[in-house]
């Protein structure tokens, strides 16, 4: 385990869905059936599949803001379902995440200096200022750009600053939830070589939840395809998609456009 930064064991999530209000009788509806993952120290990691088939669910769980029935979720070889409040205050400084909507995941009313200062001033980091100019340099902005409100941006500059909150605290591991989703393709392509790039430079490790194939086989490292619950493949990129083994993972591939995204 000393190699893997996040370690999943056998994690299960159930909800319980009331039909309707004559048929007050809960169904149990399982979202996460077993799930095992190692996602090793500075690798991307692509979680793929079809919508509903429990992507956000497992990275909520990762981000513990869902707690699952039963099963274990090793960071650096503890236990994070286990922490207390105070060890859970800290492993969030460690673990952050870059919404899909870069639109709606900024405040509308701070300017962009108070959106990166928000998670400092939490965390009682000190030299914020210094944080703040080498974090939104990094993502390719300026020191200018601190003064702005999110309006002022394009969808692409919005998710970069999007970006550099995230990277603010210096985590270790990002979950990037569907983040190009919402761009187009031309900004999509820099947004995902600013990622390798941030990747190199701050050794992070990645989780990348998509559903385009054409953008994971580019970025990952390696390839977890979940389908009802399950994952049912995993893999090296080139290998999974060379040849893969899963009869879903079949059907998920047969369907890819090819993309020029270098």
């Amino acid at each position: 385990m000393d190699n893997f930064l996040i370690s999943i064991k056998d994690l299960n999530k159930t909800y319980s869905e009331q039909k309707s209000f004559l048929a007050p009788k809960k169904e149990a509806q399982h979202v996460l059936k077993g799930i095992n993952l190692d996602i090793e120290k500075a690798q991307i990691v692509s979680l793929v599949g079809e919508s509903g088939c429990g992507k956000s669910t497992l990275a909520n769980c990762i981000l513990k803001l869902i707690t699952p029935e039963s099963g274990k979720i090793y960071f650096e070889g503890k236990n994070i379902l286990e922490f207390n409040k105070k060890e859970t205050f800290e492993y969030r400084k460690n673990i952050q995440m870059i919404f899909q909507n870069p639109y709606s995941s900024l405040n509308p009313k701070m300017k962009i200096k108070e959106i990166l200062q928000e998670p400092l001033i939490i965390h009682k980091e000190d030299k914020q200022e210094e944080k703040i100019k080498e974090i939104i340099s990094l993502v390719g902005l300026s020191e200018d750009d601190l003064k702005k409100y999110p309006h002022e941006f394009s969808g692409g500059q919005r998710q970069r600053i999007a970006i550099a909150r995230a990277l603010v605290l210096k985590p270790k591991f990002i979950v990037a939830d569907e983040p190009v989703s919402a761009l187009d393709v031309s900004i999509c392509a820099s947004i995902i070589n600013l990622l390798l790039e941030l990747r190199e430079k701050l050794n992070l490790t990645i989780l990348f939840i998509s559903h385009d194939l054409n953008l994971v086989r580019y970025l990952s490292d390696k390839v977890a395809v979940m389908n009802k619950g399950e994952i049912v493949e995993f893999s090296n990129t080139d290998e999974l998609f060379s040849n893969p083994k899963d009869e879903y993972t079949k059907y998920l591939l047969s369907s890819i456009r090819e993309i020029k995204i270098g």
